[in-house]
């Protein structure tokens, strides 16, 4: 089976201002987070690097082809590190320049051809004019946008309006339309233009308090094919925050082992629409390796 991770961070130094508040990193994977020390890492990432070469022995050992890098602004904008990611494992990354689209001039910088925009923490109207000349001249260049809403009907309704004055840019909405929010179904219902997918980057971490197996968001994955498609839908990590709770392969491995999805669904939502709708080539697919446990 082809496993492609459609939502992953990288980087090498979280530092970040946000909101007047500094984010950055302390010992053993921890971070100084909005005022609150959190557990950003797992703790064996004990210097704070989040390099992709770690990602990679990750994505080995749990035979993961491929992974989406998008940004966040709480981790800082990582493009210089990311352009040579993307220049060392071209097979392996695709990766996102981050476009905080407050602060930052309408643009994707070179070596990229893909934008990640954190719309839920972003103040400006989606439907500002000038942003919408920038999604035009992506679209008219072929580049993705993979975009973060916030649970906010106002914001989605303007992004409809985007949607429709760029039909064939290639959008992807993350978090899995923030599941257990109030506008979930309202952001997978985005969707149902051709043109847009949702992929589930977070979604573990949205039902964090279920755990292991997901039983919910499997339900949800259910609930949403129904609206949209399974053909439309992506599976995330949203590593490396995740796996402070749960292993890399189990981001996955709760939808693999689910008898709720055909295995048809299960190839689809875990590699194939992620291979269509990024344009990945040949993905790599890791041989599977034993534990020394086993």
């Amino acid at each position: 089976m082809i496993l492609i991770d459609a939502h992953s961070h990288l980087w090498l130094r979280q530092e970040a201002l946000v909101d007047g508040q500094r984010i950055y990193p302390l010992p053993g994977g921890r971070s100084m987070f909005f005022g609150e020390i959190r557990q950003m890492l797992p703790p064996f990432m004990a210097d704070g690097t989040n390099t992709a070469e770690v990602f990679l022995s990750n994505m080995d050992y749990a035979q993961v082809g491929a992974a989406v890098v998008v940004q966040e602004v709480i981790d800082g904008n990582q493009d210089a590190y990311l352009k040579e990611v993307q220049e060392k494992y071209p097979n392996r990354f695709l990766c996102c320049s981050l476009l905080d689209i407050d602060n930052c001039p309408l643009e994707v910088p070179e070596g990229f051809r893909a934008v990640a925009i954190p719309g839920h923490r972003m103040k400006r109207s989606l439907t500002d004019p000038a942003l919408v000349a920038f999604f035009k001249d992506m679209e008219a260049k072929g580049q993705i946008l993979s975009m973060c809403l916030d649970d906010n009907a106002s914001q989605i309704a303007q992004f409809k309006e985007v949607i429709q004055e760029c039909p064939d840019l290639k959008i992807a909405i993350g978090h899995f339309g923030m599941v257990t929010g109030k506008c979930f179904e309202q952001q997978v219902k985005l969707a149902q233009a051709p043109n847009v997918y949702v992929e589930a980057g977070g979604i573990t971490w949205l039902y964090n308090s279920e755990f292991y197996p997901y039983p919910s968001a499997v339900r949800s994955i259910r609930q949403a094919a129904d609206w949209v498609g399974m053909d439309k839908l992506m599976w995330g990590s949203d590593y490396p925050r995740t796996i402070c709770a749960i292993t890399y392969k189990m981001s996955y491995d709760f939808v693999l082992k689910s008898n709720e999805l055909s295995q048809e669904e299960k190839e689809a939502f875990l590699g194939l629409n992620a291979k269509r709708f990024y344009g990945f080539g040949e993905v790599p697919q890791p041989p599977y390796i034993k534990n020394m446990s086993e």
